[in-house]
């Protein structure tokens, strides 16, 4: 069974940005479908660098707090 695959993306919040790696899973072929699925609350990202100066192994983001979301 496929494992889905990375997306770099850049996430913008009403506190801060996020750039970290997103995993679209493997019955999604977009990111934006992965995201916008009702069930998910928050987003979690990997090898996240926050404000372009803290790095972080794994942030997870309200989905509530999002302001923006591009696919790098």
């Amino acid at each position: 069974m496929a494992e889905g695959k990375k997306a770099r993306i850049r996430v913008r919040t009403v506190n801060c940005t996020y750039v970290g790696d997103f995993l679209v899973p493997p019955m999604r072929n977009r990111v934006s479908d992965a995201i916008n699925e009702d069930a998910r609350l928050f987003i979690s990202l990997t090898d996240v660098v926050i404000d372009d100066k803290d790095r972080s192994d794994f942030v997870a983001i309200n989905k509530n707090l999002i302001e923006s979301i591009a696919q790098l």
